[in-house]
């Protein structure tokens, strides 16, 4: 059963119209004003799988659908297109949950308001070249390992699981290699032992024989061996400021990503290599529709942010980084806006 199908069972029709109740009435109303039109939107590493939603939206015209013209700018890693979203060059981004709840304890009051990936479909892998000597996270100790961008995700998740290896954060060199042909060349080229990548990236790299993983989240039951719980991984979200002074604009967003993940668990290999852009696949088609499939299950039938999946992250950051987060008192309220995944469905 799907949580608000959960909800409505449990709760009853007037715990759901309550709820509805706290968003504007014009934000529900199809003919509403939409008060931003034209968006900037940042995301780091558009070509990746993690990503996906965001470019099917684009690409088969979810956007246009709700009145949206969406202008994305894509950084070299997921902390990039936070700083710009702090920094107000950009009005909305597709990024890692976690952001949302570190800049919260930070005292901005930033808020997903969809999820898009339950899981975080990192793997850690390493060279095969170095296969014989790296077997296990504690054996990439002093080694330079590649990631999206120092600050991002893929790093975030390497350095938790060097600490659940009894390791340090700092005991790993982190090299940004970016998320596309770029971090496939750097394996290859030898210049790093391994990296903490998503798709396609680690299925092209995979598929030639290149590395060999040690963790892999693209599946419930790798993430749960690393995390013990699920994970949630790429999120929009937004300034709260924004979101309460742009209900209508917000609520068609949450729109737009909702029809796109609606869209993936149907859609055939096929219509999603069809759909995005021809360098995507690495000039392989066949291997896209391949990584595509792997990659499926970690995307959110429904957009919604679980509390186990809040608790699973704070208690990654309360270990990752005890100095700061040990002590840390965040709601999950603050870190997801559940009114509008929430209204959408109604």
């Amino acid at each position: 059963m799907k949580r608000r199908d959960f909800l409505m069972a449990g709760a009853g029709a007037a715990a759901f119209a309550a709820l509805s109740a706290r968003l504007p009435a014009f934000a529900q109303d199809a003919g509403a004003a939409i008060e931003k039109p034209s968006l900037t939107l940042g995301v780091g590493g558009k070509p990746l799988l993690y990503y996906l939603p965001l470019t099917i939206a684009e690409r088969r015209g979810f956007f246009e659908e709700e009145g949206l013209t969406v202008a994305i700018n894509d950084f070299g890693g997921g902390a990039k297109s936070l700083q710009a979203l702090v920094g107000g060059s950009v009005d909305v981004v597709t990024g890692a949950y976690e952001h949302t709840l570190r800049m919260q304890h930070r005292g901005q009051d930033i808020r997903a308001v969809a999820d898009l990936g339950r899981f975080p479909g990192i793997t850690i892998a390493v060279r095969s070249a170095l296969a014989d000597e790296v077997k296990t996270i504690a054996d990439l100790k002093g080694r330079a390992m590649g990631v999206t961008a120092p600050g991002s995700s893929t790093a975030l998740m390497l350095q938790y699981a060097l600490v659940k290896a009894g390791l340090k954060p700092d005991d790993v060199s982190l090299v940004g290699i970016g998320g596309g042909t770029s971090a496939v060349a750097a394996v290859k080229r030898g210049e790093i032992a391994g990296l903490s990548h998503l798709d396609p990236v680690t299925s092209r790299l995979e598929v030639d024989g290149d590395i060999v993983p040690l963790i892999d989240t693209r599946t419930e039951d790798g993430t749960r061996q690393l995390f013990g719980g699920t994970n949630p991984a790429a999120t929009v979200y937004l300034r709260h400021d924004f979101v309460e002074a742009n209900p209508v604009t917000t609520q068609r967003i949450v729109n737009a990503f909702l029809k796109s993940l609606a869209w993936l668990q149907t859609a055939t290999p096929d219509e999603v290599a069809d759909s995005v852009p021809e360098d995507y696949h690495f000039g392989d088609r066949e291997f896209y529709k391949t990584a595509f499939e792997k990659a499926r299950p970690m995307y959110s039938p429904d957009g919604v942010i679980t509390e186990d999946g809040f608790q699973s992250m704070l208690s990654m950051l309360k270990t990752l980084e005890p100095d700061e987060f040990g002590n840390a008192e965040i709601a999950f309220a603050q870190t997801f806006d559940d009114r509008f995944v929430t209204a959408a469905k109604g």
